[in-house]
Parts: structure tokens; C-alpha cells; sequence
């Protein structure tokens, strides 16, 4: 394996984070790397907030679901779905513009998760630790006043970035066998149980915060309610209609 495969391979979540800062340059550096990220048909329908004012960062730690590492480290970032930009770019060339298209809304979420994802492997190839925040997403519309988003611009979600504090365990996956098949899919129930039986035996041997529990009991809380059923309205008083 190369370098590249063995960090892909060691991602943790970091949430305590060192006083140390990120360089403005290396920030950009890394907002750069995001940038040649895969985007569909040259798009390009993101735009990052870096949220640098304490008192917001405070804020959205709160609407967050009071997730303190987003007002504790370096630098806090909100990737945003922009459809704002390409539409109306396309409007000034005389284009008839067809906006609030499910297929937009598709396009923008997908550009800005693997614009962010090269952002995330940047950082931690330059020994930075990052966190995802989706809790942003509880309180979308606060989210979007706080930080001024116009219409067709939504929070996907946000991303803690600093210098390690902690060194926790990578957290083991799926076999390659429950996610990689081959012609069609097949049942993996057994490859579940499986799993059930590594993640209770990480969760019981964690060095930090361990648990008895497996992955499809961390499951429940996701199923056994509607998750955020806000969502679509607020998605379409954004203007994303999905049409």
C-alpha cells in the first residue's frame, strides 16, 4: 500500500484540539485541494464559510446540539450546496433558467461532500485533525441567518479542523464483502452480524468512552424516528424545490 491508501485508511474523528493554529496559507492550501475535487460538468456548486467570528462559532456550536469543538478549534468551516452562483451565471449568457430541479439539489450536495472530502484528507496529510458536523443541519435556517446564506444556498454540513489534542482508535468498517459486489446486489445480513460482534468488541476495549453496544444498536436512534423532518421544507424555501 502507498501513503496515500494507509491515510485514507487511519481517518479518526478528532474533537479536542491543541491551542496550536492553522496557518492562513495552509488553509487556503487546503481549501485549494478541495477545489480539484470530481465536480459534475465543471459546476462547481460550493461555497465554504469559514467561520472565524467567536461569537457565531459559540452559536453554531449550540445549534449544533452543544458540540464544543466547533467554538474550540483552529478553524471551523460551513460547506454550503451553492446553486446561486452557477444559475445565475448561466442567466447573464441569456439562458432561460430552470431553477428548483431535484437533480440541482442532487448536484450541489454531491460537489460540496467530495469538495470537502478532498479538504479533509488534505488536512490530515499535513497531520491536521478534522470532524464533521452534521448537527448544523438541526437547526438549518438559524444556521443560514447566522451566516447571511441568500436563497439556493443551503448548509450541508460543517467540519472542525485543527492540531490534535487526543489520539483515539480508528474505528473499524464493513467487511469489503457487504459493500463491494459483484453484477447485482446480495444479502449481507451475515456479514452484519459480523460486524455487530467487531464494533462491540471496539466499543468494550475503547480506550476512551467505552461502551457495551454493536453498530446495529448505534443504528436505532436513526430509524426509530424521523431524522430531521424539517429538511425538505426548509429545502424548498431555499429554492430547491426538487421538481
Amino acid at each position: 500500500m502507498n501513503n496515500v491508501i494507509d491515510l485514507l485508511k487511519s481517518h479518526r474523528s478528532i474533537r479536542k484540539f491543541s491551542d496550536k493554529k492553522i496557518s492562513h496559507e495552509l488553509l487556503v492550501e487546503l481549501i485549494q485541494a478541495g477545489q480539484g475535487a470530481a465536480t459534475s460538468s465543471h459546476v462547481q456548486a460550493y461555497t465554504v464559510i469559514h467561520v472565524k467570528n467567536q461569537a457565531n462559532r459559540e452559536k453554531i456550536a449550540e445549534l449544533a446540539g452543544g458540540q464544543g469543538y466547533i467554538a474550540s478549534c483552529s478553524d471551523f468551516l460551513v460547506f454550503c450546496a451553492d446553486m446561486k452562483r452557477p444559475t445565475e451565471a448561466s442567466e447573464r449568457t441569456g439562458s432561460n433558467v430552470n431553477r428548483g430541479m431535484t437533480e440541482q439539489l442532487l448536484v450541489a450536495t454531491v460537489d460540496t461532500a467530495l469538495m470537502a472530502q478532498n479538504v479533509a484528507v488534505a488536512a490530515e496529510s499535513e497531520g491536521l485533525g478534522i470532524c464533521y458536523i452534521g448537527g448544523i443541519r438541526n437547526n438549518p435556517q438559524e444556521i443560514s441567518d447566522l451566516l447571511r446564506l441568500p436563497d439556493h444556498v443551503y448548509p450541508v454540513f460543517g467540519m472542525c479542523l485543527g492540531y490534535p489534542d487526543q489520539d483515539p482508535e480508528v474505528k473499524p468498517r464493513l467487511a469489503v464483502e457487504a459493500v463491494l459486489k459483484e453484477d447485482y446486489y446480495t444479502d449481507d445480513s451475515e456479514q452484519v452480524q459480523t460486524f455487530d460482534a467487531t464494533m462491540q468488541a471496539y466499543y468494550q476495549a475503547r480506550s476512551n468512552s467505552n461502551k457495551n453496544t454493536d453498530w446495529s444498536h448505534n443504528l436505532k436512534p436513526l430509524f426509530d424516528n424521523k431524522l430531521r423532518p424539517h429538511m425538505r421544507d426548509f429545502l424548498i424555501k431555499r429554492g430547491f424545490e426538487m421538481k
